[in-house]
This record gives structure tokens, C-alpha cells and sequence, in this order.
């Protein structure tokens, strides 16, 4: 058995090499590698040998021969196959060993140039790879070092690899490859060419959004159903997931996760991870129905739970602060679906051993402190449309106190501004149109989804009176601008003594001078935050 060794990233190969070297299996290798394994005393045979011909164009062309590529491609149940190699000299390779050169890791750098980016564009890896996964029932190919553990236990075990092993390698192989050709193709199709400024130095400035967009998505697991029973569905996730993503976290118990499970957990978890203090999110239906910061796990939770008791029945609950014995005996007395927290303690779990359903995920915060949440969200936000997609950066935008704006005679006062920040950051997380009523640290009414502005403040007062909560004296946020002075009215009569909005609109005037006139204060945030 011949095995070719050619890796850029040679983590493992010396002991992968070695352990092949033991079976009594022949080692081909190039360059770098070659040097690598004959410094470390293995017998191992350079291509430029089997080839008879040199490596060059500073190693451009090393491996593109038919001696590598005849000897991958054969098929060793074809007569003529194998007649065409022996008439030619040319021995069977019956194990690959390829990664590639780093071309993601280099266009990553700072101050990436063109030439770096092509230089490291792998020509003669992708070829072999592609020749040895097309030939999977002849040849094994290995294109990660975490698949050298696996194919060592068959071959010991069995003196070769089994259909199964080989057809599962060459699957890897060619989503290896589709992965490192949409690399390139993002990059070069985001590159704003300059002829004029073409040099070896040249970095060139490239477009957020490239000419071709090649998403690569990794199975998570299949789902039971969709959004309804009737339709199917499955779980992925990028292929790099972001620190402290929903993908990143893992299922400690409870029942298999659904469609909706996820959609909803992944809008609870990203509304939490953006409070610095500790705090509770509970969502139903992709809408927040119940967020609130406190001292602890259970406070926020406590809080949270109040803004809509009915609603949170049956919820996703989302915290930032590991769940200890008290929370988890609070949480516990309601039914939830989905419990996500960065940990639990052990008097949590064994709360939660007598509602074995109940989904507990641990998802660990972003690296960093709490001010690095923004690392764990994704950079583009993507919408599927009729044979298209909508890509846009992700709503990252965080308000800073000096951003906003007092447009009224009236001041808020210190308690209150502190209550519109959190208003504002909760009412972000809201569908539109949103109108988000808080105070102390909690929501005390939303209104979400609703195509008149005017009824989700209407909604938000309701339901804030179905859950026997006062309104008085509370802080309001409306994701976008009011468009007339009535919605500004129906909050006002409810009980708020403060609004922020984005401003912006031809009757802004129109709507300062009526919470001048109703004396209460109203700033502009000077940004808004629809959410579809």
C-alpha cells in the first residue's frame, strides 16, 4: 500500500507518517513535508522521484502529473485500468493525506495583499483530493488532521479501510473542497480592482457584499417537523460559528429541539447576551413578552415573568448568569420549553431531573467580559426571498447616552433616562412596529408585529392591565418614528412620563409640540430598529 503525504497545516502528520510506516505502508511525499519526514528519520520517497521531474515555478507544479494522478484515478477492478498503469510505470496510491494551503486564515490578515491571497490559492491539493474522492472505493483521502485517529483504528484493525470509511472521507473531501473554492470566490468577487495600483504591496479595498455569495452551512441535526407538522426541516449552522452563538450551545437534557424551539431560542439569546447586568428574556413567538435586569439569576427572572405571565407559558427563557438551585426552583413552577444559560449549577440540574422535557442549553457568553457580546453576533444577516436572498450587515448598533438627544422642555430625570436605555435596547429585539413600556429595570407592556404603530401601543397597554401592572410614571420606546401624535397620546394617557424614538419624521414638530403640550419629556435616539 502506497500512502502521498503533502500538507500545509502539519499538525500530526509526523505521528500519522510514523504510524503508517509501522503497517508496513510506503510513504510519497513533497517539499516541505518530504523534509519534515526525513528529518525525523522516516523512509519516505519524494513525488519528484516517481515523477522524474523536478518540482517548480517555486513548488506551482509539483503534483499535476499522470504518475500521481494515474495512480489515484485507477480503478483497481478494471483490467484496462490497471494494464495502462504497468505499461506506463506507474504504482497504485492507495491513501491521500492533503490540507490546503491556508488561503481563508491568509485573506482573514490585516493588510492582506492581492498577491499574498494568490499565492496562497492551492492548485495542485484540490486536484489530488478531487482525484482521490472521485476513486473512493479505491483510495482513502484525508483532508483533516481529525480524521487520522479513525482511518489508524481501520487500518490496524482491519489492514484497510472499510466502503463505509472511505465513501464518508470522500464526502468530507469534496465539502472541503466546495468550501475552499466559495472562499476564493468570496474573496476575489469582493475585491475592487485597481489596475493602477497593482503591485506586490497592493491591498485592495473589497466590498462587504462580493459578487457571488457562497454560504456554507453544516447540518446540525434533522427536525422532527417545521414551523407546522407538514413540513420539513433540518438544523445548520455556519460553517465557522461565532463565539457565543446559539450553534455553540450544547443540549444538557429535555426533549429533541424544534423549528420553532431554535427560532424562538435564538431570539431570547440574543437579546440577552446585549445586557451587561444580569437579565432574563423571555420570548414566545420570536417576541420578547417578558425582559427585566436585576441583582441575580432569580430577580431577573422574577421580573421578567411579571410583564406577561400568560404569554411566558410555555416559553423559551434565556438568562446571562448561570442558573443556580433558587432560580431553577422559581423557573421550574411554570412550564417553559427551552432554559438557556451560560451554566447551571448542580442543584439547578437536579431541579430540572424531575421535568425531564424541559430543553436546558448551556451556551457560553462570548469571550472577553460582558462588553464583547457583539463578537457572538453574526456579522450578515440573511432572508431567504422568491429565488433570492437579502443579505445586510447584522443591527448591531448599540446607543450611547451621549447619542441621545432631549427634544422637549421637559428633562427626563436620571431614573428615567436609565429606564429608556434599557427600553430602547429590549424594543430592538421587538418586531415591528414595536412600542415597549419599562420601568425599574423591566418591561411592564409590549406591543410587537402590529401594521399600525397606534395599535401596538394599544396592545401594550392591555396587556400591561391583564397582568394587574400600573403604567404610571413609566419610560416608553417606539422603534420608529411616530408618524402623528396619536400613538405619542395613547401612551401618554396610559401612564408615560417619558418616550424615546428614532425622530425623522415631516411631522416630528408636530409630535414635540404634543408632548410639550401632555408635559412629558421625549428624546430622539436618532436611530431606528425595525425587525421583520
Amino acid at each position: 500500500m502506497n500512502a502521498l503525504l503533502s500538507v500545509s497545516d502539519k499538525t500530526g502528520i509526523v505521528e500519522f507518517a510514523r504510524a503508517l510506516h509501522a503497517l508496513g505502508i510506503k510513504l510519497l511525499s513533497t517539499g516541505g513535508t518530504a523534509q519534515l519526514l526525513a528529518k525525523e528519520g522516516l523512509p519516505v520517497t519524494e513525488v519528484a522521484e516517481v515523477t522524474q521531474f523536478p518540482e517548480m515555478l517555486d513548488g506551482r507544479v509539483k503534483t499535476l502529473h499522470p504518475k500521481v494522478h494515474g495512480g489515484l484515478l485507477a480503478r483497481r477492478d478494471v483490467a484496462a485500468h490497471m494494464a495502462a498503469l504497468k505499461e506506463h510505470g506507474i504504482d497504485t496510491i492507495d491513501l491521500l493525506v492533503v490540507n490546503l494551503y491556508p488561503f481563508e486564515a491568509t485573506v482573514a490578515k490585516a493588510g492582506c495583499t492581492l498577491a499574498d491571497a494568490i499565492e496562497n490559492i492551492d492548485i495542485g491539493g484540490p486536484a489530488m483530493v478531487r482525484s482521490a474522492a472521485k476513486n473512493w472505493k479505491d483510495v482513502g483521502v484525508l483532508t483533516s488532521a481529525d480524521q487520522y485517529e479513525s482511518v489508524l483504528a481501520e487500518l490496524k484493525e482491519r489492514g484497510k479501510l472499510s466502503d463505509k470509511l472511505r465513501f464518508a472521507l470522500s464526502v468530507a473531501a469534496f465539502n472541503r473542497i466546495a468550501q475552499y473554492d466559495g472562499a476564493i470566490s468570496d474573496y476575489l468577487s469582493s475585491v475592487q480592482f485597481e489596475a493602477e495600483k497593482l503591485s506586490e504591496a497592493y491591498v485592495p479595498e473589497r466590498s462587504q457584499f462580493p459578487g457571488q455569495s457562497n454560504g456554507h452551512f453544516i447540518k446540525v441535526q434533522d427536525l422532527r417537523y417545521g414551523e407546522n407538522s407538514h413540513q420539513s426541516a433540518a438544523w445548520y449552522r455556519d460553517l465557522y460559528p461565532a463565539p457565543g452563538s446559539l450553534a455553540m450551545g450544547v443540549q444538557l437534557q429535555g426533549k429533541e429541539l424544534s423549528y420553532n424551539n431554535i427560532a424562538d431560542a435564538d431570539a431570547a439569546w440574543e437579546c440577552v447576551k446585549s445586557f451587561k447586568l444580569p437579565a432574563c428574556v423571555i420570548v414566545k413567538h420570536a417576541n420578547p413578552c417578558g425582559v427585566a435586569v436585576g441583582t441575580s439569576a432569580l430577580e431577573a427572572y422574577s421580573k421578567a415573568f411579571q410583564t406577561d405571565p400568560t404569554s411566558a407559558f410555555g416559553g423559551i427563557i434565556a438568562l446571562n448568569r448561570t442558573v443556580d438551585g433558587a432560580a431553577a426552583q422559581q423557573i421550574s413552577k411554570q412550564f417553559v420549553e427551552v432554559l438557556m444559560a451560560p451554566d447551571f449549577t448542580p442543584e439547578a440540574l437536579e431541579v430540572f431531573k424531575a421535568k425531564a422535557n424541559v430543553r436546558l442549553m448551556k451556551i457560553a457568553l462570548p469571550p472577553g467580559g460582558d462588553t464583547a457580546w457583539k463578537q457572538g453576533r453574526n456579522a450578515v444577516d440573511a432572508k431567504r426571498v422568491g429565488s433570492g436572498l437579502l443579505l445586510q450587515t447584522a443591527d448591531n448598533h448599540e446607543l450611547q447616552l451621549p447619542d441621545v438627544k432631549v427634544v422637549t422642555i421637559k428633562q427626563p430625570t436620571q431614573e428615567e433616562m436609565q429606564d429608556l436605555m434599557f427600553a430602547w435596547k429590549v424594543a430592538k429585539y421587538v418586531k415591528s412596529n414595536a412600542i415597549v413600556f419599562c420601568k425599574g429595570g423591566m418591561t411592564m407592556g409590549v406591543g410587537a408585529g402590529q401594521m399600525s404603530r397606534l395599535d401596538s401601543a394599544r396592545i401594550a397597554s392591555i396587556k400591561a392591565q391583564a397582568a394587574g401592572l400600573s403604567l404610571q410614571n413609566t419610560v416608553v420606546a417606539s422603534d420608529a418614528f411616530f408618524p402623528f401624535r396619536d400613538g405619542l397620546d395613547v401612551v401618554v394617557d396610559a401612564g408615560a412620563t417619558c418616550v424615546a424614538q428614532p425622530g425623522g419624521s415631516m411631522r416630528d414638530q408636530e409630535v414635540i409640540d404634543a408632548a410639550n403640550e401632555r408635559g412629558v419629556a421625549m428624546v430622539f435616539t436618532g436611530v431606528r430598529h425595525f425587525r421583520h
